[in-house]
């Protein structure tokens, strides 16, 4: 299945890191309000639970992120954090 530019990174990787953000990170926040617009900042999260992140998805995806990953900002979003980990595949 090929994404259209611009189209939301939704399908299976979206759905799956949502469920890492409600049940690992246990992130408070309703999985169908998490778009690939939400930003790590809206659901209350800092660098350390954005490290957090990183670790779980490399576990829970069997992927190894690059170097940016580690990066990842507060002010970053869903989709962002969507694709990074889907070109890390």
């Amino acid at each position: 299945m090929t994404q259209e530019v611009g189209q939301d990174v939704q399908p299976v990787l979206h759905e799956r890191l949502v469920t890492l953000l409600t049940s690992h990170l246990d992130v408070k926040a309703e999985p169908e309000q998490l778009t690939a617009e939400t930003t790590f900042e809206s659901l209350g999260m800092d660098s350390l639970s954005l490290m957090e992140l990183v670790v779980a998805a490399e576990e829970e995806f069997g992927i190894v992120l690059p170097e940016e990953a580690v990066e990842l900002s507060p002010a970053a979003t869903l989709g962002e954090a969507a694709r990074m980990f889907d070109h890390a595949r």
